[in-house]
């Protein structure tokens, strides 16, 4: 079995998701008391937090580098940035270790394209929805990638912060994006991706009116299948 390498921290609560699922994929494959061959550095996320406000986000690449490089050393064969928010610094983290960077974007945009859709809606923190290394990387695929208005994306990521990376889980909130994924259905978006891993755990396909795409499920997911099996 080969070894899975994830680069949590950003939050725990991502992490903690992560772990979940791809021990879930594992057993289902495998039965029994099967679990994954994987390995965690957990960095702590108040420090990244205050990078990404600073706009410092060569000193994150470095952080994240560094970690990247101790689950290589603890025999990782692929590394999953555990974070979409993160992925803006994939190259920094590619190039600091000689295995490969799993980019969440890529996995994504194959499971939409996938499903027939080509304009897709982006759900994420700010830096998600406002910046364009995530949303450029889902075009280069071929997809049209729009973001909720700017008083919708500032909510999005008020609960993303104060709330789901805290483990808050509130109805209200659920209903905030139910509410911002119907008025995107509203302007002829055919999917939304769920570009957080923390908004998997407060909505689910029952909630949208769209057809979701979480990113975090499609990542694990494509660690196994790029593996063609033999992480298994």
């Amino acid at each position: 079995m080969r070894t899975v390498g994830l680069l949590g921290g950003l939050s725990w609560v991502s992490s903690a998701e992560y772990y979940r699922l791809l021990n879930e994929h594992v057993n289902r494959e495998l039965g029994g008391v099967h679990s994954a061959s994987c390995v965690l550095v957990s960095v702590d996320f108040a420090e990244i937090e205050r990078m990404q406000l600073e706009d410092r986000w060569d000193d994150a690449g470095r952080v994240l580098g560094e970690a990247a490089r101790r689950l290589e050393a603890a025999g990782a064969d692929v590394v999953l940035i555990c974070s979409n928010t993160m992925h803006k610094v994939a190259d920094d983290v590619q190039a600091a270790v000689g295995i490969p960077v799993l980019h969440i974007a890529d996995v994504t945009a194959e499971a939409v394209k996938a499903a027939g859709v080509s304009k897709v809606a982006l759900l994420g923190t700010r830096y998600v929805m406002e910046q364009l290394y995530l949303r450029d990387r889902l075009a280069s695929h071929g997809l049209e990638v729009v973001v909720p208005e700017a008083a919708d994306r500032a909510e999005v990521n008020r609960i993303i912060f104060e709330e789901l990376v805290v483990d808050r889980f509130l109805e209200n909130s659920r209903e905030f994006y139910r509410e911002v994924i119907r008025r995107l259905a509203a302007t002829g978006v055919q999917g939304v991706i769920l570009g957080c891993t923390e908004i998997e755990l407060l909505v689910s396909a029952q909630d949208s009116v769209l057809p979701v795409f979480p990113t975090t499920r499609l990542h694990v997911q494509a660690a196994v299948n790029t593996m063609n099996g033999t992480i298994l």
